[in-house]
C-alpha cells in the first residue's frame, strides 16, 4: 500500500527543504504544488495555460485546477510507493478532495508531520535576508553575514534586501498562512493524523523526528 504524507510548516520553517530530504531518504515522491504550477506554465500545458492566466489576473488558483495538477502528478510511475505533499491541501476542503483522490490510488494520508517555529523565529529567518545586486549572492543578518555590512564578499556589489524578504511583508505572509492553515490543522488534528515537529532544532534532528513519525514501511 502506498504511503502519503502531508507536510505542513509556516513560511520559515524549512519545510520544503524538509521534503526533499525525506523524499530522498524514503524513497517517496516529493510533490510541491508550487513546483507543479511553475513547471505547467513554463512547458504551456492546458491547466498551465489556465493557472497563467488566473495569476496574472491577481487571482487565487481555484480548488479544482489545483486538484486535477495534483492528480495527475499521483499518476506518475514515481508515485506507486506513495509521496511527500509539500504545499497541498491548504484547506479542509482540499483535504477532502484529497481523501477521496488518495482512495483511486489504494491509499489514504498516513501522517501528517507539523513543523513548528515560533513566530518571533520565522520573522528573524526570513527577514534576515540580504543579496546582492550584481549576481544574487545570498547573505543573512545572523546565520551568514557579509564580512563588511552592506557590501557582498565575492564581487563587492551593494547588498540590498528583496522586497519579499522586508519584515512588513513577512509578517504579513506569516500571518495569512496561519489564517489560512490553522482550520487544516485543526482538521488533521481532529482526524489524529498531525504530528508536531520541533522546527528550531538543528536540520538534522528536525529530519530524525521527521522520520521517526512516518509509519514503518516507509522508514
Amino acid at each position: 500500500m502506498p504511503v502519503y504524507v502531508v507536510l505542513l510548516g509556516p513560511p520559515g520553517a524549512g519545510k520544503g527543504t524538509q521534503a526533499g530530504i525525506v523524499a530522498k531518504a524514503t524513497g517517496l515522491a516529493h510533490i510541491s504544488s508550487g513546483d507543479l504550477f511553475r513547471e505547467h506554465i513554463k512547458n504551456q500545458t492546458d491547466l498551465g495555460r489556465q493557472v497563467d492566466a488566473i495569476l496574472k489576473r491577481g487571482d487565487l488558483v481555484p480548488d479544482d485546477v489545483t486538484i486535477a495538477m495534483i492528480r495527475e502528478r499521483l499518476k506518475q510511475p514515481d508515485c506507486a510507493a506513495g509521496a511527500v505533499l509539500d504545499g497541498f491541501p491548504r484547506t479542509p476542503a482540499q483535504a477532502q478532495a484529497l481523501n477521496g483522490m488518495l482512495a483511486e490510488f489504494g491509499g489514504k494520508v498516513d501522517v501528517v508531520p507539523f513543523i513548528q517555529v515560533q513566530q518571533d523565529e520565522l520573522i528573524s529567518r526570513l527577514s534576515g535576508r540580504w543579496v546582492c545586486r550584481a549576481q544574487g549572492h545570498v547573505y543573512h543578518e545572523t546565520f551568514n553575514p557579509p564580512k563588511t555590512a552592506d557590501v557582498c564578499d565575492v564581487d563587492g556589489s551593494e547588498l540590498y534586501q528583496r522586497d519579499d524578504d522586508k519584515r512588513e511583508t513577512v509578517e504579513k505572509r506569516i500571518r495569512v498562512y496561519f489564517e489560512q492553515t490553522a482550520p487544516l490543522i485543526d482538521h488533521y488534528r481532529g482526524e489524529g493524523r498531525l504530528t508536531e515537529i520541533d522546527g528550531a532544532q538543528a536540520i538534522a534532528k528536525v529530519t530524525e523526528d521527521l522520520l521517526k513519525a512516518l509509519p514503518e514501511q516507509a522508514q
